[in-house]
């Protein structure tokens, strides 16, 4: 069963583009990444699932109900989190999440304080008080409370110190396990390879491939840079070495193929440094998926 489900869903601002015939399909039980550099066309189509904004043309489901005629039934079993969050400044951090469970037909108060203890956040607090990472990580609790079949997170981590991220992954992996589906949209390719099993890459809104993390794996790119006095260029003139960028004492080259063969040839010039990287997805789109 499909938990999402777009067919050329389009959203224009005015003339200015938004998404273009965007296809979705994202079955019960999976974490499912949605990945693109900023300004792709992530955040408007996620609004546009949410029944935030409308759609200009396509159509839009949700738990196979229509994301605005079926909106408020929709969203009883969704958890929403946002890129950005926005409360009552003068509420209490408790006050809010209390408010927020009202909207549901289930006692969320347990949940609420687990997930406030897991996530180190202080209740008592004033929302006009905190900063940026714990507003984010109000809107997590917020986006749980209630257990939902279906959890939308919007550049979740952005905010959250690396001790905080694992504690979120851990979270989102085990809502995953009681059978919440997870639709998870980043700029941050490392994020969406460790948690997620399939992924869709956006590119000026439009999707240009929806894959299995197994395959992105294996079709990923190491981004390499050398650095030394006497470096042997033609030696990295080897099958699977692309955009090269050569200058007197560096070597920067992409490398799709067995490492241990890039490896030895590394191996054998006396360098000052070697970095070995995952490439950004802007690299990843200006290269690999024009």
């Amino acid at each position: 069963m499909n938990i999402i489900e777009t067919k050329k869903l389009t959203k224009f601002y005015g003339k200015a583009r938004g998404i273009v015939d965007v296809d979705l399909e994202v079955q019960e039980g999976e974490i499912f990444g949605f990945i693109g550099p900023n300004g792709a066309g992530k955040s408007t189509t996620i609004r546009t699932l949410m029944g935030l904004i409308f759609a200009t043309s396509g159509s839009a489901k949700i738990f196979g109900k229509d994301c605005v005629t079926d909106g408020p039934e929709i969203r009883q079993e969704v958890g929403y989190l946002p890129s950005e969050v926005f409360y009552y400044d003068k509420m209490k951090v408790l006050d809010l999440l209390k408010y927020t469970g009202g909207f549901y037909k289930k006692n969320t108060s347990k949940r609420m304080y687990e997930l406030a203890e897991i996530m180190e956040l202080d209740l008592s607090r004033r929302i006009e008080d905190l900063s940026y990472g714990n507003k984010k990580k109000v809107g997590i609790v917020q986006g749980l409370l209630h257990s939902p079949k279906l959890i939308v997170l919007d550049e979740p981590t952005s905010g959250l110190d690396p001790l905080m991220q694992n504690k979120f992954f851990n979270i989102i992996e085990e809502e995953n396990q009681k059978g919440a589906t997870v639709f998870f949209s980043s700029h941050i390719l490392a994020e969406v390879q460790e948690l997620c099993n399939r992924v869709a890459i956006i590119k000026d809104g439009r999707i240009i491939k929806t894959e299995d993390i197994k395959t992105l794996r294996e079709d990923n790119y190491k981004k390499v840079t050398l650095r030394g006095k006497s470096i042997s260029f033609d030696k990295f003139k080897i099958e699977g070495v692309t955009q090269t960028i050569q200058k007197p004492d560096e070597l920067k080259f992409f490398y799709k193929g067995d490492i241990n063969t890039v490896i030895k040839i590394i191996s054998s010039e006396a360098l000052k440094d070697v970095l070995i990287e995952e490439p950004t997805l802007e690299e990843i789109f200006m290269h690999y998926y024009k």
